[in-house]
């Protein structure tokens, strides 16, 4: 019986310095598994020589296959251009940094092939050498997350392998606002999880700024829930119930002949309502704009190159 076909997916945004010694290493661990495999180079419109680099390397090696986008359009954007040209029995996703530890890939392959599951999930035990800051920032979204839609993003990573029927699922969605671990999530499917500590980077620094991770934050948030207009309407009934209280009482002054005072509360109440207001706008805004770009319908990425067009490359 034939071995099954296993798809790698691996976006790149700037690598050039890690980029061939990640795929030497992906490459030599995929032999250990003796499953035919191709692994797909995502050049996320790099402004250094990673895509000379992937050129080299799919020369070298021909399970290596690059396509580079026509512009930086996002690691979300780099992984559905992967998923749309994979054509593995399974498809497994992870970063070039070499952060998933490709060693776990025999015993993701394993488990897929025993047919426990149709998604094998690579979680998170730490994370690493990141900063305190980060943590808690991650911390907090993942919870805020798993609150807001259901779903459990604890120790959550894009480090995963999907079964052709998750991908097919997967691809059937076809909004431009793409969270790929929340997406993943949403299809359902039996899942198992396999743990793993978060190497080191072997070269350079993450390419994920703090306004790059609260931008996907806002994404993800937007996306997967509408909890934050809901709490707009149950904001402005609070308030309502409040105003008619605080009228109730100036009315049974007024009436009463008392002296109506408190100026220093009048400003208090005004600031924090316009506060409230300003932010339920922003709030509104930001699924307003969600819903201009969906409906512009471009496409989620366009690709410039590939390996296998030598005019190109």
């Amino acid at each position: 019986m034939s071995k099954a076909m296993i798809s790698l997916i691996i976006p790149a945004y700037n690598e050039f310095e890690c980029i061939e010694s990640s795929i030497q290493r992906v490459h030599k661990v995929m032999e250990q598994t003796n499953n035919p495999f191709e692994i797909l180079m995502i050049d996320d419109g790099s402004q250094d020589k990673t895509w000379e680099k992937i050129v080299s390397l799919s020369n070298m090696l021909k399970e290596v296959k690059g396509l580079r986008l026509s512009r930086n359009f996002g690691k979300e954007q780099a992984i559905c251009a992967g998923l749309d040209q994979a054509i593995g029995d399974a498809v497994i996703l992870l970063d070039a940094d070499m952060q998933h530890p490709p060693e776990l890939l025999p015993d993701m392959i394993h488990r897929w092939e025993e047919g426990s599951a149709d998604i094998i999930e690579a979680v998170k035990v730490s994370r690493g050498d990141e900063s305190l800051s980060s943590k808690l920032f991650a911390h907090i979204f993942y919870t805020l997350m798993g609150k807001l839609s259901g779903f459990d993003f604890s120790g959550a990573s894009d480090y995963k392998l999907l079964d052709r029927k998750v991908v097919l699922a997967w691809k059937e969605m076809g909004e431009r606002n793409v969270f790929f671990r929340a997406m993943s999530a949403w299809v359902g499917f039996e899942r198992e999880h396999i743990t793993f500590e978060v190497a080191d980077r072997e070269h350079g620094e993450s390419k994920w700024s703090t306004w790059a991770l609260l931008g996907l934050a806002i994404k993800g948030i937007t996306a997967f829930s509408t909890a934050p207009l809901r709490m707009i309407s149950i904001s402005g009934l609070f308030f309502l119930v409040f105003a008619g209280l605080v009228a109730s009482n100036t009315m049974y002054q007024y009436f009463m002949g008392e002296a109506v005072t408190g100026f220093s509360t009048v400003i208090l109440l005004l600031l924090i309502i316009s506060s409230l207001m300003m932010l339920a706008l922003g709030i509104i805004g930001e699924y307003i704009a969600k819903i201009y770009e969906e409906v512009k319908g471009r496409p989620r990425y366009i690709v410039s190159k590939t390996t296998s067009n030598k005019a190109d490359s």
